[in-house]
Parts: C-alpha cells; structure tokens; sequence
C-alpha cells in the first residue's frame, strides 16, 4: 500500500497490542514465504513512560522515562496508519525477517529499539508517540437490542478515538 511505508507510525487495532502506537519499520506488500499475506515488521511501545515533574529527582526521572518496546508481524487489516512519521536512524538493518527466527536475535533487537526509543523520548521530539491512547469503555443502555460491550481508544490530544471490538451486532444500531 502506498501510504504504509517505514517510518509511519500506526496503531495496532487487533489482539494483544490493540491501541498501542508502533512505527512500520518494513512493509511488505506481497507478503513473504512464512507469511503469505501483506504485512509490516513493526516496533512499538508495550509500556509507555509515565508523566514527570520538576520536582522529581533525577534517579527518579530517569526511572519514569523507561520504555518497554516490542516488534511484531504485523497483518495490515490489523494497523490504522496516522498522519505522523517517525524515523528511527538503523533499525531497518536490526529488525528483518530472520530476527523472528531465534529468541536471542529478537532480544538484541528489542534492546536496540529500546535504546533508540528511549533516546527519541529523552530529546523530546515526537511526544505525541510517547503518549498512551485512553481507554473508554461504553455498555448500552438495555434498549431490548441486548447488552454489549464497546472497546474504544481516544486520543484527546488529537480529538479522534478508534472502534476497536463491539461484543454484539446489536450495539452498532444504537
């Protein structure tokens, strides 16, 4: 596709990682011969760093702006590009197909991602990216369509939030 390309950042809209911010780091679009579908190698924040004072020490400053990164193969019915990009300098040479293949590969990559990421966050450029989307969860008013569960993630920063399961269908026509 002509708009996943690397360095654009996206937000993972299914399973484990769902409403977590990644960079594509490289896009597939034919696929590969372990992953017939079109997919992206990404890199992603699993825990964000957590907000800072003045008033904190340094010790504890430094603490707070740790990051916890993973890669992933990533579908792409399963990503929702953004407007924004992210270049992450040598990570498309760290992260390939091969470094999925062995534990201790995939170890050494997420290091590198995280030393990159936690310098990127340190700089203060693209704090957008470094900021968790919000969780809010909406049940329906028991209008006799049935109980559901709607999952959402909100951005107020930016004023959009993403749609990301309906438990039943009845919960799309209230």
């Amino acid at each position: 596709m002509k708009f996943l390309k690397v360095g654009r950042v996206a937000i993972i809209t299914r399973g484990r990682y769902a409403g977590k911010k990644v960079v594509i780091i490289q896009p597939l679009d034919s696929g590969s011969k372990s992953h017939s579908f079109p997919h992206a190698l990404v890199a992603g924040i699993e825990r964000y760093p957590s907000q800072i004072t003045r008033r904190m020490s340094k010790a504890r400053q430094a603490k707070r702006s740790k990051v916890k990164p993973f890669i992933k193969i990533v579908n792409y019915n399963h990503l929702m590009p953004t407007r924004y990009t992210l270049e992450l300098e040598g990570l498309k040479n760290v992260i390939t197909n091969d470094t999925f293949k062995e534990p201790s590969q995939r170890e050494e990559a997420k290091k590198t991602v995280k030393k990159s990421l936690e310098e990127r966050y340190t700089t203060g450029k693209n704090r957008w990216f470094f900021t968790p989307l919000s969780k809010s969860f909406t049940t329906s008013s028991g209008t006799g369509l049935g109980w559901g569960v709607v999952q959402a993630f909100t951005d107020r920063s930016q004023g959009f939030s993403v749609l990301l399961r309906v438990s039943s269908m009845a919960e799309l026509v209230t």
